[in-house]
């Protein structure tokens, strides 16, 4: 087991090894979830929640995660802390720290998460930010490993915004060796800093990192295919212009016929049914949407464990 890290911040700064550990685990703790059988990594640790950004998902496989671990997770929204009425980010930190294991932060600003992060004394997980989701593409590379088996030789492709999600999977799927490909509207696209990275990671493990704005010919030998709301949380103004700019990146029946036949279908949620996703194809076959949902909760638990409890869970790898 490979683990050097205190932080989750992005997954910018973590090896293929480490995302490994985190996978194999996940794994390990689902197996055992499901069998019934104890696993409490973090009996008697706490996790606090921050929440700026409301969330289904995040919240309850974060506090699930925790209590099915042995510890528990405390909710704090906007209105419960001073950080909220102008405290500093980093008083915030500092006092946090002194009363609980582990800092859960979902809001909009990534540079919030950041001074969070270096101002706290115990590990700080980023649940969301504007600019990235690193937990929700584990959660994504653990579902493709799970349906599709090693990553190398698939081809996961995103349809859409090149937005938060959009960078965390250019990121995972280049650290991993899968390759990815996004396709979005002109002007759409992902963060060039970000594409300009992956391409570099993926290129030492074989991979490929590609940008389209053709959404039918970047699904050519998909065996995942992934797509995420076109408004996101705070862009409700411009929704209309989005649903016109968009609509031809619809992953209907039409579109998903592209991708190779066996092709898995993602989706992180909430999903806008009939808009960036119709419900024929969010109900079909090859739907693993909730599978990937669910996951979220494991790959969480497997990050929580080796960021607050890393001794305690030598025992659930594989010897």
């Amino acid at each position: 087991m490979i683990f050097q890290h205190k932080d989750l911040l992005t997954l910018k700064d973590y090896t293929a090894e480490e995302i490994n550990s985190i996978l194999e685990l996940a794994f390990s703790l689902k197996e055992k979830q499901q069998l019934g059988e104890s696993h409490r990594i973090l009996d008697g640790k706490t996790l606090a929640m921050v929440f700026q950004k409301s969330s289904t998902r995040t919240r309850v496989s974060f506090e699930v995660g925790m209590w099915q671990l042995g510890g528990s997770a405390l909710f704090l929204s906007a209105g419960d802390l001073q950080l909220g009425r102008g405290e500093p980010v980093k008083d915030t930190a500092r006092t946090l720290s002194r009363y609980v294991d582990g800092i859960m932060i979902r809001t909009f600003d990534h540079e919030e998460v950041k001074e969070l992060a270096s101002y706290a004394s115990v590990p700080v997980i980023n649940g969301l930010t504007d600019r990235f989701h690193p937990c929700q593409a584990l959660a994504d590379i653990m579902t493709v490993q799970e349906h599709c088996g090693e990553f190398r030789g698939q081809k996961l492709v995103y349809l859409g915004d090149g937005n938060n999600v959009a960078h965390s999977l250019l990121l995972a799927c280049s650290i991993v060796g899968l390759d990815v490909v996004v396709a979005s509207p002109p002007g759409f696209e992902p963060e060039e800093e970000i594409v300009s990275w992956a391409r570099e990671r993926a290129s030492a493990k074989g991979a490929e990192v590609v940008i389209s704005n053709d959404p039918r010919e970047a699904l050519k030998g998909a065996t995942a295919v992934y797509t995420d709301v076109w408004t996101s949380m705070g862009q409700e103004a411009e929704a209309e212009e989005r649903r016109r700019v968009f609509s031809p990146y619809q992953l209907d029946t039409s579109l998903l016929k592209e991708a190779e036949e066996e092709a898995i279908v993602l989706h992180c949620l909430p999903a806008h049914r009939d808009e960036e996703i119709t419900d024929e194809v969010m109900e079909g076959k090859q739907s693993v949407v909730f599978d990937q949902a669910e996951n979220r909760m494991h790959a969480q638990k497997a990050l929580l464990s080796l960021l607050m409890g890393k001794e305690e869970c030598k025992a659930y790898f594989k010897q």
